[in-house]
Parts: C-alpha cells; structure tokens; sequence
C-alpha cells in the first residue's frame, strides 16, 4: 500500500486534522519535504523544519547554570538545591514566538529525516513527539508534528531496503500514523508544469519531454546513482546553466554532468535526447518525413545515432515488417550508420523479427513483388552475414 503524492497531501492533512502525528515514509529523492511544504501552504501555517541526522544530542536544549540567589534552594534534610534553567534551540525560540504573536496560525514541525539520526538524538526527540514537551517547556497547542523516515528493512514492504538508518523505538511507531510515499508521473508532471513564481515553469520543459517519452525513468532503483524525482529537479537546474554554453562545450559537458545525478545509463541517454534538440520521438519512424529524421540523426554522433535508431525500431515494433511507410525509410536511415553500427541496428531488427515470426513472413512475401520490401530484405541480408 502507497500513496501518490495528490493523496498524501490529503492523507497528511487529515491525520493531523485528527490530532496524530504523520509518519512519511519514502526512499530518498522521491519529495517528501517538498510535499510537507506544500501542506503548509495549503494548511496557511508556518512551516519549521529539523533535520533529525544532522542533529547532535542536546542541540535542543542544554542546561544554564544558575546565576542568581534565588535560583537556590535551601533545604534542612537535602542541602542546598540550584533551580537549573534551560536555554532552547532557536528553532524551539522561534515556534513559541510565532505561535505568541499569531495564535490563530497553525505551525507545523517537521522532524525530516527522523530514523537517519542517531539512537541519543532519536530519544531526545521522543518526548517532542509522544508528549509535546521539551524538558519544562511544552509546545502550543497549535503546533502540529510530522516526521519523515526512510525506509528500513524492518519496515512491512521493504525488506530489501539498505538505508543508513536507526530503526525507530516501537514508541514512536505506536504513536505515529505510517504514510507510505511513491513515486507518481502524472503528479510529478503536474507539479512540474506549475509556474515558479518567476514565469518559468518549475522543471525544465526538455526534461518534462523526456519523462513523458520515457515514464518509467522517474524514479527507477540503481545500485548506485538513478533517477529519483529530486535529482530531475537538479537536472533540469543543471541543463538550464548549461544550455548557455557553446554547442562544443554542451556535448562535452552534458553526458557527464547528467549522469552525475542520473547515473550512466539515463544521464547520457538523456545528454542525446538534450543535443539532438528533442526533435525526434521514438515512433517519429512512423510519423515524420524521411528529410527530417535523416537530418536530425546526422547532427549526432556515430553512438549517440544507432542508440536513437535502436529506441525508433523498438518502439514500431513489428510494424517495420508491416507498414509500407516505415519499410521505404529505412534502408536510408541504415546507411547513415558505419558497417559496425548496421549490424548493431541489425541485432535489434533481428530479435524483433524472432519475436513476430508472422509479420516477418509477410514481410518477406512482400520482398517478392515491392520494391522497397526487397531493398530493405536484401540489405539486412547482407548485414546479417557481413564480418
């Protein structure tokens, strides 16, 4: 069970509305704190945020030795006792001042990365989230709590999970309301299409592009970089800095830089989706003209063309078999590739042809008697047995 990012805003409103704290759980990168902000917003609170893991113990509150008579007690059995104050974080400071001066504005405090900081601080931390209370000090009623986690293996659904994490005390799991959070495209595009309060659109339109061509590369599991909701947002900041260099250095530079937050695989495909200007689509083979195609494959490079190439014929599918249109252009647009790349494009073709052994056969049938049908069945002949 997971929640898109539409239905967590309105799950994490209606539990705190009911007086419990929410407990997002999420892998990195997928927008927990930017959906937190965005229940803020629509809460019209002000919004606090604690970074659990970069937390040490006593950062919330330490003890200030006491510097007058009256904060000493003296007792006949006991002795002499100090009355020892304490002295609270400016975050603590800051969410008691604002809750003085608007006491009809709700305050939300967002406790991120909880289970990513240490035993010492998570216990600290407890007692904010299970009594509302720091030492002596006990938080406005208008204050709401909402934590973050990553996920654990301990945790139901995640058994594989291998996060730097602490698990939770069982307290805080019988306190809190677990939200599981997932990855959702069609939340992600429309939050990616919104205005960013400058006349741009929040993501860079290339990227939205892309992630409509290709959904299954929003946030996809790597060994060690991949594609997550955030490092899109990065990228697409990267790619606007980098779109106003020389067309040299953008070649150069784009394939390494994106895959600094992609990781190799989706950063220089996306680099070649970037540098080919986004005029081809994967089923353009069926859609545009055989002038545009040729054209924009020869702005690319020798790899960066057979990939494209690769991606078009998939994408038909058998009907480069089957459709009349398709067959007369490619014979042209296998030239434009060297011999090594023709046979690459031809291993493509080749499993596309074991995979619909029916239209194959129609399509050599086809060779028989059309001329554009024998062109392509005798060139990918004589790939198929070139050395």
């Amino acid at each position: 069970m997971a929640l898109s990012y539409q239905a967590m805003l309105k799950a994490v409103q209606a539990v705190v509305a009911a007086g419990n704290v929410p407990n997002i759980v999420g892998t990195a990168g997928i927008g927990k704190s930017a959906l937190v902000s965005d229940v803020a917003q629509q809460m019209h609170a002000r919004l606090f945020t604690t970074v659990v893991s970069l937390a040490e113990k006593g950062d919330l509150s330490i003890p200030v030795p006491p510097l007058r008579d009256e904060a000493f007690v003296k007792t006949s059995r006991y002795g002499t006792l100090a009355n020892v104050q304490f002295g609270y974080s400016e975050t603590l400071v800051e969410i008691v001042k604002n809750a003085e001066a608007h006491p009809d504005q709700a305050i939300i405090w967002f406790l991120d990365e909880f289970n990513r900081g240490t035993s010492a601080v998570q216990s600290e931390l407890m007692n904010v989230v299970l009594q509302r209370q720091v030492n002596s000090l006990h938080l406005p009623a208008q204050v709401h709590i909402i934590i973050a986690e990553n996920p654990d293996s301990s945790m139901e659904g995640f058994g594989e999970s291998n996060y730097a994490v602490t698990p939770a005390d069982a307290a805080i799991k019988d306190r809190t309301v677990r939200l599981v959070m997932q990855a959702s495209l069609t939340d992600w595009l429309t939050w990616a299409k919104e205005d960013d309060g400058q006349g741009h659109q929040r993501i860079a339109p290339l990227v939205i592009k892309y992630l409509e061509d290709h959904p299954d590369q929003l946030n996809r599991v790597a060994v060690d970089l991949g594609p997550t909701p955030r490092a899109w947002q990065r990228v697409s900041q990267n790619l606007r800095q980098l779109q106003k260099l020389s067309t040299a250095d953008q070649r150069r530079l784009m394939p390494d830089v994106f895959s600094g937050d992609l990781g190799i695989e989706t950063g220089t495909d996306f680099a070649t989706f970037v540098l080919q200007g986004a005029q081809l689509n994967d089923d353009d083979l069926q859609k545009q003209s055989i002038e545009k195609i040729s054209s924009a494959l020869q702005e690319l490079s020798e790899g960066e063309r057979l990939a494209q190439l690769q991606k078009m014929v998939t994408v038909t599918g058998s009907q480069i078999f089957t459709d009349a249109n398709v067959i007369s252009k490619l014979p042209s647009l296998i030239d434009l590739l060297s011999p090594d790349g023709q046979y690459a494009l031809g291993q493509t073709i080749g499993k596309i042809a074991r995979e619909h052994p029916d239209e194959f056969r129609q399509f050599y049938q086809m060779a028989a008697d059309d001329f554009d049908a024998e062109k392509l069945y005798r060139q990918l002949s004589q790939i198929a047995v070139q050395e």
